[in-house]
């Protein structure tokens, strides 16, 4: 592992000494293609652009793993209510590990604390706490992976910008104002890479904070379901939630 870290960084130099070359002659030419706008942005473009590959590989990750039908599966909710109402916990928990996900990995850890003799519900509760906090931690994951991008992408931008800037003076130091365009490829690197790492950090954060909130909402949706579920076997009584007008008419009564 560590001698391929040290070949990367090996290329990654080489490559940048030939990339440097080329900055000028791409930076001033009308016909500069993306391309040469990556290779004068010099060697810190390599970092940003594994960034942004990153970058949108997590946020179709997120959007593939915290849609709600996929946490929560609240078609499962009537077939599990009426296996509640009828204290049926081994059906339940059996049926919950058939069918893995968010919803039925924490209702089970529940439901494990209501097999032997009398239940506990004050254990059932810290049970589901527990379970939640190791699916919330394994969900967050790639969610938390934004922000870092978010936060780390300007940063390199801003060694870039720093980097193009010494070899501006440097040129300027060794050659004096004699080759406007080598000065031109230094401080075009100084921007590039500043405006690389913000063009990958703004969409980074925008989806850090929707995918935060969006997994927030399910969270709370799936509080309130366990509720539900837990609250009928505890009572043996359906919720009002799931009562129609009807019921909820005879129940005033």
């Amino acid at each position: 592992m560590k001698k391929t870290i040290v070949w990367m960084g090996i290329v990654m130099v080489l490559a940048g000494g030939a990339f440097a070359e080329e900055a000028a002659s791409a930076l001033t030419s009308a016909d500069a293609t993306l391309w040469d706008l990556i290779k004068t942005g010099g060697i810190t473009m390599f970092p940003l652009g594994l960034l942004s590959c990153m970058m949108v590989t997590f946020i179709i990750q997120n959007f593939l793993s915290l849609r709600e039908k996929t946490l929560l599966h609240t078609e499962m909710l009537p077939d599990l209510l009426e296996m509640m109402l009828n204290k049926k916990v081994r059906e339940a928990l059996i049926y919950c590990r058939k069918h893995p996900s968010m919803f039925t990995n924490i209702f089970g850890a529940g439901l494990e604390r209501c097999m032997k003799g009398e239940v506990d519900f004050g254990k059932v509760q810290e049970s589901v706490e527990e379970a939640s906090v190791e699916q919330m931690t394994q969900l967050m994951k790639p969610i938390d992976y934004l922000s870092i991008i978010g936060a780390t992408s300007p940063m390199l931008g801003l060694l870039g910008t720093v980097m193009g800037m010494i070899k501006a003076f440097q040129t300027m130091g060794s050659q004096g104002m004699g080759k406007p365009e080598e000065l031109a490829g230094n401080i075009g690197e100084a921007l590039i890479t500043t405006a690389t790492g913000l063009i990958i950090a703004i969409p980074a954060m925008a989806f850090f904070f929707y995918f935060k909130k969006r997994f927030d909402k399910t969270l709370a949706t799936l509080g309130r379901n366990l509720s539900y579920l837990f609250d009928a076997l505890e009572t043996g009584e359906k919720p009002l939630t799931f009562m129609d007008v009807e019921a909820l008419e005879q129940l005033s009564d």
